[in-house]
């Protein structure tokens, strides 16, 4: 990233249109880049997961007569709520203990810490801030849920370290990350059932799978510096792994589909999104990191579609 980028306030792979820099006054943009508010992509991806959860659950509570809209709602704005505020406080943690890593690699060298924008202490505060934020929205659910929201710090905690002792950081990744597959279906049953540990597992395959593509843009500086991901373990020929951790996505999710008795539009929606998880597949360039961003970004979509045929198939339920 050259002077001139990192004077101007900006961060190297976030779009320097994007709200938080027409909105928000120039003191305040550090804060928004740690908890990347200029790049929704994260809070999505991290959303959709307790999204598809949640309306899995909804359908399941309409079969036995116990749906209420309003719960509905109520749940999907919380985790709303919860995915922007954590998502922003577990990538301010990522910052603060990569520090030194990102300082070596082109693409994050901008971020506000190696930068100089922000301290470490600074950093800290604004990272309890936000995590405070996402325990109030955390204890508006049940017992059960809360619980399951404060194990899964153990994960966050885990992930940033990830890198450094093993070859897939981003299975670490979707542990976390997917974590809002088992508490939608446990904020509206309290308990867990196999459909929602099905619907995990079919989230940890899509998250090691797209973070992959995204892990690509990074590969050479990340072997400089001793960096390890699974985009350096599959090397030139990913292919062959991304078609068995998105096969595995589609199939785990056809189980918990199955499993929770969701409607035909949940399949249908599921037959869309394994199209789109093929064409990356077919497009790929692991050579092009613009295009590697573009396919992450992409997995939104993804996400979207599925949550879509779930919402149908509820509606339909409903009728």
């Amino acid at each position: 990233m050259n002077s001139s980028s990192v004077d101007s306030g900006r961060v190297h792979d976030a779009p320097s249109k994007n709200w938080v820099y027409r909105v928000l006054p120039r003191a305040l943009w550090p804060y928004a880049q740690l908890a990347r508010w200029d790049r929704p992509i994260g809070w999505q991806l991290l959303l959709w997961p307790c999204l598809w959860s949640a309306a899995l659950a909804g359908g399941a509570a309409a079969a036995l007569g116990s749906f209420s809209p309003a719960r509905f709602l109520f749940h999907v704005f919380l985790f709303v709520a919860g995915a922007i505020a954590m998502r922003g406080a577990g990538c301010t943690y990522n910052d603060i203990v990569d520090h030194e890593i990102d300082m070596e690699v082109a693409r994050t060298r901008s971020r506000p810490l190696p930068s100089g924008r922000v301290t470490r202490a600074q950093a800290k505060v604004f990272m309890v801030l936000q995590a405070l934020v996402g325990l109030v929205v955390l204890l508006q659910f049940n017992a059960f849920t809360v619980f399951l929201g404060i194990a899964s710090l153990g994960l966050v905690a885990i992930y940033p370290f990830a890198k450094r002792f093993t070859d897939w950081p981003q299975f670490f990744l979707g542990l976390a990350f997917s974590w809002g597959a088992i508490m939608g279906w446990s904020a509206e049953f309290g308990s867990l059932s196999l459909a929602a540990v099905l619907l995990y597992a079919a989230a940890i395959a899509w998250t090691i799978g797209y973070d992959t593509i995204y892990a690509y843009q990074d590969r050479e500086d990340d072997a400089l510096i001793g960096v390890r991901s699974t985009a350096r373990r599959f090397g030139d020929n990913p292919r062959p792994w991304l078609i068995g951790l998105y096969g595995l996505t589609v199939l785990l999710m056809f189980l918990a589909f199955l499993a929770a008795g969701a409607g035909v539009f949940a399949h249908i929606g599921l037959v869309v999104a394994a199209v789109m998880l093929a064409y990356q597949i077919l497009v790929l360039n692991i050579h092009d990191p613009e295009q590697c961003l573009a396919l992450f970004k992409f997995n939104s979509v993804v996400g979207l579609i599925v949550f879509a045929g779930l919402v149908l198939a509820l509606l339909v339920r409903l009728m």
